[in-house]
């Protein structure tokens, strides 16, 4: 695990994150008339909102193509969605462009070997707590919760908290 800096932090304007395994916990269900389900934790969806409160923007960049995922994409106003993304860095590389930002200027949580390559290029690069090694080694914060159980949160605290942005956000919960 590499480290950064709460400077490098506060360049983050942009938080990616792969779908599978870190706003689920990888479990997706068939069912017999071929639809899928997929279970989103609420803790990652508030903090996603206050993410979006603090004036900051998202995307979903997904190795599967998924309804479940464009619906849920659409509930939380989530900006960029990629989906399906074989080769995530050139997805990654559509997201700068599309955004006009820098790599340094964007958070990215992952869990497998699919997200390494954007895990590296990102300004921080975060793999949930049952991420496969090989990740949790590249990246800059190895989360306590695993995906589908809080992660995305979790990162989301810990870069508002470090930055200086948390307290303003939680006035409105303090009332």
């Amino acid at each position: 695990m590499t480290q950064i800096n709460k400077m490098e932090l506060k360049q983050i304007k942009l938080l990616a994150m792969d779908v599978d395994g870190v706003l689920t916990d990888g479990t997706i269900t068939v069912c017999s008339d071929g639809t899928e389900s997929k279970s989103f934790h609420l803790l990652d969806g508030h903090g996603i909102r206050m993410w979006q409160r603090a004036g900051l923007r998202t995307a979903l960049i997904s190795g599967r193509q998924s309804e479940v995922t464009k619906k849920r994409a659409d509930e939380l106003n989530i900006e960029f969605l990629y989906q399906p993304c074989q080769q995530k860095l050139v997805c990654f590389e559509k997201l700068l462009s599309d955004s006009g930002l820098d790599a340094k200027n964007i958070a990215y949580v992952g869990d497998d070997l699919l997200d390494l390559p954007i895990v590296r290029r990102a300004g921080f690069g975060v793999a949930v707590a049952n991420a496969v090694d090989e990740l949790k080694n590249a990246a800059h914060y190895v989360t306590s919760r695993t995906g589908g159980k809080g992660a995305v949160r979790e990162v989301i605290e810990y870069i508002l908290k470090n930055t200086g942005q948390w307290d303003a956000l939680m006035e409105r919960y303090l009332v």
